[in-house]
């Protein structure tokens, strides 16, 4: 069967049947070549591996298994956003491996050309490179080098995560030369930093690290030398100025220090999938004056809740670090009102205080309406009442920077939500505000000079109805100035 390139000079054939056409691109361990497979007459792309001159036997060995081992690790996954692999083949001592030619340019190139992408965009597109990074850890399989460039993204929408080459399966006692750490310095982990193994946990840093990447338009971490990369990685907090809502939130969240609170890829997925740029009603307690409880405005609709055999697992959608207990096993601690950020709190990585608020509350009165700001600081004991809102362009002490309703599509289909504890209140709050807190938009400088609380109704607001007016259901996070200064306009950009 003819291939396309009769009439041209005879280009050069691999394996009897691949005709290699055009360079795609050229790198440390070989090219990229737009070619044509012959036998049943489609495009393809093959990767011919290049070694450099001069390396032992030994290293030379473990290159050559560690692209053929890109081709078992790309051919075992079903994904649409993984390029499939066609075939391997050896001939004179070069290895090639066939694939999926994919028509599309690398993410990295996409934003130096055209500048930084809406979140909206980039929403998309991580949702497909999470597609495939669940496959892989699914398969027990970890990338090791996402970024930028190993991101496809195709005219029609498609997105293909590229370049298994040094992903490593979970039990692989591992290919390295020397025992190198390998990965782009600007995305690796904190703890790839410091030499520990490469984890599920570690990719979606580096995923983190890349939505920040495109969103923001540089590298949150890179800076001028290796050295100071890496110090940056390990020390800096990167400030989103582009970033906003659920996709601030999430990148957040996949930049966690620690491991053990970034967040999973469902927790991101759900973040990626939602709406988080809706304004959120927080409801109001009884007024100081009137003792009344006002009526509740209709909360924006949330990402949707995971139920299953009577456990309520939050995905993540709100923002916070870790999958919901079951109510059934929450309600238990509802007696249960730590106040302030005692030694007991779970690790947050900004200093944020807890308070419960509404009826037998730390803050027994809380009522701030939709413009957000407030004259009076938080004080333990003392009400905030109507009286106390003010728009955020006005002098104002304290402003609310994030709002949650956790169960509010529970509630929407009429489903009764019992009081999930104080204790769960506590940690659900904490974290959703310390993740929110540094999605803030302001400097390193002055971030340090706010203070953050995370408040949450006690069991009483929770519970509490008389007629139309019922009890608050959110989450709220609020910041300050340490100076307790009057501030004008929002720290949330």
């Amino acid at each position: 069967m003819s291939g396309p390139h009769e009439g041209a000079a005879a280009p050069r054939i691999i394996g009897n049947r691949y005709a290699l056409l055009a360079e795609l691109g050229r790198g440390a361990m070989g090219v990229v070549w737009r070619a044509h497979d012959n036998l049943i007459n489609r495009k393809v792309a093959i990767k011919e591996l290049h070694l450099p001159e001069g390396l032992p036997p030994q290293e030379v060995q473990v290159l050559q298994q560690r692209v053929l081992r890109e081709a078992r690790t790309a051919g075992a996954l079903n994904d649409p956003a993984v390029v499939t692999v066609f075939d391997v083949i050896v001939e004179n001592g070069v290895t090639y491996i066939v694939m999926e030619l994919v028509e599309g340019q690398p993410l990295d190139t996409l934003v130096k050309r055209n500048g930084p992408m809406a979140a909206e965009h980039v929403a998309g597109i991580g949702l497909r490179v999470l597609s495939a990074l669940q496959a892989a850890h699914g398969a027990g399989i970890v990338h090791r080098d996402v970024k930028p460039g190993n991101i496809l993204v195709c005219p029609d929408g498609q997105v293909k995560l590229t370049d298994f080459g040094i992903a490593q399966a979970v039990d692989d006692p591992g290919l390295t030369l020397n025992n190198a750490i390998i990965g782009s310095p600007a995305y690796l982990s904190p703890e790839r930093v410091r030499g520990e193994a490469a984890t599920p946990a570690s990719d979606l840093w580096a995923f983190g690290a890349t939505l920040a990447y495109a969103v923001e338009g540089s590298a949150p971490f890179q800076r001028t030398s290796t050295a100071s990369t890496l110090h940056a990685i390990m020390n800096e907090t990167p400030q989103l100025r582009l970033a906003h809502g659920s996709v601030a939130a999430a990148i957040a969240g996949l930049l966690a220090a620690d491991p053990r609170a970034r967040l999973t890829a469902t927790q991101a997925a759900a973040l990626l999938s939602g709406n988080a740029t809706r304004p959120v009603a927080v409801a109001a307690g009884p007024t100081a004056d009137t003792g009344q409880v006002a009526r509740r405005p209709a909360p924006a609709k949330r990402a949707p809740v995971l139920i299953a055999a009577g456990v309520v697992a939050l995905l993540l959608a709100t923002g916070a670090f870790f999958a919901g207990r079951a109510l059934s096993d929450s309600t238990e601690a509802a007696g249960s009102t730590p106040t302030g950020s005692g030694s007991d709190a779970p690790r947050t990585e900004l200093d944020v205080t807890f308070y419960s608020f509404g009826r037998q509350g730390d803050i027994p009165v809380w009522a701030m309406g939709q413009q957000g700001c407030g004259t009076n600081l938080i004080t333990k004991g003392a009400a905030f009442d109507w009286q106390q809102n003010v728009d955020c362009s006005q002098p104002h002490k304290i402003e609310r920077y994030a709002a949650e309703t956790p169960f509010y599509d529970r509630a929407e289909k009429g489903l009764a939500v019992p009081y999930p504890g104080q204790e769960w209140f506590r940690d659900y709050a904490l974290h959703y505000c310390d993740l929110h807190a540094r999605t803030v938009r302001v400097s390193a400088d002055e971030r340090d000079a706010f203070v953050f609380y995370a408040m949450a109704p006690t069991k009483e607001e929770w519970e509490y109805k008389d007629g139309e007016a019922v009890g608050a259901k959110e989450v709220v996070c609020v910041l300050a100035g340490k100076d307790g200064a009057d501030r004008t306009g929002s720290a949330r950009g």
